[in-house]
C-alpha cells in the first residue's frame, strides 16, 4: 500500500482488512478492461468476494456478521474500486442496504435477521430497485407508478425499474410500489424466483458497464403479505443515510487508480526530446502535487464524516447535510483528478487499451448517483435562507 492508503488507517484490523483486499483489487483489475469491453458483469469478481466472506461486512455480529463500521465499510470500498469500479459500486448497494436496515430496524426483526443468515450461509444478494422511467430517481421524490394490490392472501406488483444495478446477479430486489388501495408507498421484497419477474437487458452506457444496471420487468407477480417489509413515511426534513457513502467513496478509489496510474507512467516514459523522465518536469510534478492535494482534501472530508456518523449514533439526524456535502466534493474532486491524471499522460490515456480513459467514463457515472449536485445545492440553499 502506498502513503494514499495509509493516510486514513487508523488500526491493526484495518490495517489487515485493505491487505487483504488490496489483494483482490489487483486481481479485479486484471479483468476491468475485459468487463468494460464486453459489458459483463463481473460474476467472477463476486465469486471471489463471495469465497472471502465480503458480502457479510455491514450485517450485524448477532446474525453472524462482520458489523462493520461506516469507516471501515468506506475504507474497502475506495480500496476495491481501484481495482474495479463496477465492482466496488454494486457491492456498495448490497452492503450499504444491509448497513442501512442494520441501523434503522425499520424491518420486521426476524424477517431480517432470516435474510441476513440466508446472505451468509448462501451468498445472496440484494439491491433496491426504485428507479423507473417516468418518476426518475426516488431521491427527488417520484411517486411510483409501479403498484401492488393486495389480492386476498398476496400481493400482485406490476411495474418496471430501471437502473438496477447487478441486475444479473440478485437474489433479492427491493421494489417500492404504490399500493393501490391506500396509496402508500412500501417497500416489498421480491425473490428472482417470483414468478412475472424478469430482467430486460438494457445497459448501453458509456461508465461503469460492469454494474449491468438493466431493466427490471414486474408483470403480475404475486408474493405473499409479509413480502411488505416497509410502509414509506411522507418526508419532512432530509433524512441523514451514511451508508450512501459509499458512492463517493467508490469514486475516490477510481481518482486514486487514475493517480497511480499517471505516477507510475510519469516516472518511467522519457520522450527524445528529454535527458528525464517526464516526472522531473516541472509542470508534470504541479499536477502530481495538485492531484494528492485534491485527494486528501476530499478524503479527509469523506472519512472524518464517516467518524461523526459511528461515533455520534445519537445525532446522526443532524448529519443530512453533511452527507450530501460529502458526495458532491468527492465525486466532484474525483472527476477533477482523473483528468489531471490524463494531461499528465497525454494523448496516451485516450487509447483503448489505457486504463485512464475507462476510469474517465466510470469516473462520470458519480455525477448522477443520489444525490445529484443540484439537489444539494438546494438543500443548503434552504438551510441558509430558513426562518428560524
Amino acid at each position: 500500500m502506498n502513503d494514499l492508503d495509509n493516510q486514513f488507517i487508523k488500526t491493526s484490523s484495518q490495517r489487515e482488512i485493505l491487505l487483504e483486499t488490496e489483494e483482490l483489487a489487483k486481481d479485479f483489475a486484471l479483468r476491468a478492461e475485459k468487463y468494460d469491453k464486453e459489458s459483463k458483469f463481473p460474476f467472477e469478481n463476486f465469486d471471489k468476494l463471495k469465497t472471502e466472506g465480503y458480502l457479510k461486512l455491514t450485517i450485524p455480529c448477532e446474525y453472524g456478521g462482520d458489523g462493520a463500521s461506516l469507516y471501515d465499510f468506506l475504507l474497502v470500498q475506495e480500496k476495491i474500486a481501484q481495482g474495479d469500479a463496477a465492482t466496488a459500486l454494486s457491492l456498495g448497494w448490497h452492503l450499504g442496504l444491509l448497513m442501512h436496515m442494520r441501523e434503522t430496524r425499520k424491518w420486521e426483526p426476524s424477517v431480517f435477521e432470516n435474510l441476513c443468515r440466508e446472505i451468509i450461509a448462501e451468498n445472496k444478494l440484494i439491491n433496491s430497485a426504485a428507479t423507473e422511467p417516468n418518476s426518475g430517481s426516488p431521491a427527488r421524490g417520484g411517486k411510483p407508478e409501479t403498484t401492488a394490490e393486495q389480492i386476498n392472501d398476496k400481493w400482485r406488483i406490476t411495474g418496471r425499474k430501471i437502473f438496477t444495478s447487478l441486475a444479473p446477479a440478485l437474489d433479492y430486489f427491493i421494489v417500492p410500489a404504490t399500493i393501490a388501495e391506500t396509496e402508500e408507498i412500501g417497500d416489498f421484497l421480491i425473490p428472482r424466483t417470483a414468478n412475472g419477474l424478469s430482467i430486460e437487458e438494457t445497459w448501453d452506457t458509456l461508465g461503469m458497464r460492469g454494474t449491468r444496471s438493466d431493466d427490471l420487468v414486474l408483470n403480475n407477480v404475486e408474493v405473499p403479505i409479509k413480502a411488505l417489509v416497509e410502509r414509506k413515511q411522507k418526508k419532512g426534513k432530509p433524512v441523514a443515510q451514511g451508508w450512501l457513502l459509499h458512492i463517493p467513496a467508490c469514486y475516490s478509489g477510481i481518482a486514486i487508480a487514475a493517480r497511480n496510474e499517471a505516477i507510475e507512467f510519469a516516472k518511467t516514459y522519457q520522450p527524445t526530446s528529454l535527458p528525464h523522465p517526464i516526472m522531473n518536469v516541472p509542470e508534470v510534478r504541479r499536477k502530481a502535487a495538485e492531484m494528492d492535494l485534491k485527494l486528501t482534501t476530499a478524503r479527509t472530508l469523506m472519512y472524518h464524516t464517516a467518524e461523526k456518523w459511528d461515533n455520534n449514533i445519537e445525532n446522526r439526524s443532524e448529519l443530512a447535510y453533511d452527507l450530501a456535502i460529502v458526495k458532491s466534493v468527492v465525486t466532484n474532486t474525483a472527476v477533477e483528478v482523473v483528468d489531471l491524471a490524463m494531461r499528465i499522460v497525454g494523448g496516451q490515456s485516450l487509447f483503448k487499451s489505457n486504463a485512464l480513459q475507462r476510469h474517465y467514463r466510470d469516473v462520470r457515472a458519480g455525477l448522477h448517483n443520489p444525490p445529484s449536485d443540484d439537489i444539494t445545492t438546494k438543500l443548503l440553499a434552504d438551510r441558509a435562507f430558513r426562518f428560524e
